[in-house]
């Protein structure tokens, strides 16, 4: 559902005042967004947790979490709201600390399955991601407590409850097992 017609970039889009709805700026179009609900709210947490504790330990980058935003496409711009998301100090410097979006993707994308959530919006997302150079993707699926992983030039992969998730290309040596995440 379209809540504005006019065009506007992800500046602008950005200095909004918040009016309560959740929603994501998608080729230059505000739209809303289902909220998600309490399971998926931990499953975030819990997934920025085990991420946010093995980087910080390793002084390798930032996880961000809470939607935050993640300018996939410029002239119009689309903005999505990333539920986890991992910037090594490679690509964005500790030092840098954009105001508003990095003008890098980030190392890595975690979306999680809402029980509203259409597939086909979810790799439309996934799409996104990976065009702008995120190098993997990681959907959660807390109903079938699977992770499913897109590469842009590799077949997407399933690991179930009792398999190790890694990201060999984002953070070499991490590993955690899949179902842990949605305890």
């Amino acid at each position: 559902m379209s809540i504005a017609e006019a065009l506007i970039t992800a500046d602008e889009y950005c200095d909004l005042p918040d009016d309560g709805r959740r929603t994501e700026l998608v080729r230059g179009r505000i739209i809303e967004v289902t909220r998600p609900g309490f399971h998926h709210g931990i499953t975030c947490a819990r997934m920025a947790f085990v991420l946010m504790s093995w980087i910080v330990d390793r002084n390798l980058g930032r996880v961000v979490s809470n939607d935050t935003g993640i300018l996939t496409q410029r002239h119009p711009d689309t903005l999505r709201g990333a539920d986890v998301a991992y910037y090594s100090f490679m690509r964005l410097p500790k030092e840098s600390t954009p105001k508003k979006y990095p003008d890098v993707p980030p190392d890595l994308v975690i979306e999680v399955k809402s029980p509203t959530d259409r597939w086909r919006e979810i790799h439309t997302k996934v799409a996104e991601y990976l065009n702008l150079g995120v190098p993997v993707v990681c959907v959660l699926d807390p109903d079938t407590q699977t992770a499913r992983l897109y590469h842009a030039d590799l077949p997407d992969q399933t690991f179930g409850p009792d398999d190790e998730l890694t990201f060999p290309e984002a953070l070499p040596g991490f590993a955690v097992r899949v179902g842990s995440l949605f305890q």
